[in-house]
């Protein structure tokens, strides 16, 4: 159920990669990591143990299929899987590729950036520039994942 004022109930189409079974998968645009999504929960809960067992079952088989879907087409060194709700009490995972050369490994995506040289940098840009130019296929390929796989299609 949505609530006003909520920015994770206020989902910007272009960003929906999909929506079913009580879920959204949302592509997190505005990350400088490629691929970054968030597997967000429809009806405002706070806490995983909020959620039945079966809901939390689905729940999480969402973010392992995108992880595997992540993995798989960007081939990423970690992706880190986080899971807050301080800021906003809206269940919802984040899943965050990394690469050994991206802009803050290996610390995390909240810390502050490290000094790079100028080659780090350039070459940050070029690896950015590939994975970018891949998202559609992975994005394509974990649409028909996920709708297979919990909506039954």
């Amino acid at each position: 159920m949505k609530q006003a004022g909520c920015p994770l109930c206020a989902l910007e189409p272009g960003r929906l990669l999909w929506s079913g079974a009580g879920l959204h998968v949302l592509e997190v645009a505005d990350s400088p990591f490629p691929g970054y999504t968030r597997v967000i929960w429809q009806d405002h809960v706070a806490e995983m143990t909020d959620l039945s067992g079966p809901q939390r079952e689905l729940l999480m088989e969402a973010v392992y299929l995108v992880e595997a879907a992540l993995r798989e087409h960007l081939q990423p060194a970690k992706i880190n899987l986080a899971q807050f709700g301080n800021q906003v009490p809206h269940l919802h995972w984040h899943l965050i590729p990394r690469w050994t050369d991206d802009p803050l490994f290996p610390d995390s995506a909240w810390s502050p950036a490290p000094q790079r040289t100028p080659e780090q940098a350039q070459a940050w840009s070029r690896r950015r520039d590939a994975l970018l130019a891949q998202l559609p296929g992975c994005h394509r390929h974990l649409r028909q994942v996920l709708q297979t796989r919990l909506a039954g299609d």
